[in-house]
């Protein structure tokens, strides 16, 4: 197998994640710059944004976002809610996705005839971007995750980073050492999700 599909086929879903990362920060850094230079996106637009945060900015986003939760979630049942953000906030850092709306809308007055489309293929570029983000992360060892607390903890996070009103929140990944594996996972038969015709 190669050493593609193998990156391919060992990227999980990974929620038991520490501090403790085995490589760098500069490497994570390496790793989502050369995500958001190559990664395709329609029209060669570009649109995608990243912010990543280490430390105690990253604490402090999952802080955040537990209490914009607890706004909106019974205080009853908030037991389990305030555990999935420790779990989280137990992790080296966090990638936020973003798109630029001001690049599609400028894209959708160039191509009016496309206008339409142009929101949807943003989110499949930015999905793009994600997923070689994901990948590249597990293929060195660090175990992530895709979360979208979006737009709950919007202006927050706005506000917090000084993050350009242009800018639209898509996604968040908590990522860092591989505390626990992902579990088994399970497949629909590939004959119902595949067709082929020669």
């Amino acid at each position: 197998m190669s050493d593609f599909w193998n990156a391919v086929k060992t990227r999980r879903s990974i929620y038991a994640i520490g501090k403790d990362i085995p490589i760098s920060e500069d490497r994570i850094e390496e790793i989502v710059k050369n995500a958001v230079l190559y990664s395709p996106s329609s029209f060669n637009s570009q649109s995608g944004r990243v912010v990543v945060l280490f430390g105690e900015q990253h604490d402090k986003l999952w802080d955040i976002t537990k209490e914009s939760l607890r706004k909106v979630v019974p205080a009853d049942s908030f037991g389990p809610t305030e555990d999935k953000m420790a779990a989280f906030r137990a992790g080296r850092g966090t990638v936020l996705f973003y798109e630029d709306q001001a690049v599609i809308e400028g894209l959708q007055k160039q191509f009016a005839l496309y206008a339409d489309n142009f929101p949807v293929w943003s989110q499949q570029s930015n999905g793009l971007l994600q997923y070689v983000v994901w990948t590249a992360l597990s293929d060195e060892g660090i175990g992530a995750s895709l979360q979208h607390y979006n737009p709950l903890i919007d202006d927050e996070v706005r506000k917090e980073w000084a993050v350009p009103e242009s800018w639209k929140l898509i996604a968040q990944m908590p990522f860092g050492k591989i505390e626990a594996p992902a579990g088994d996972k399970e497949f629909t038969p590939i004959e119902s999700r595949m067709k082929v015709f020669k």
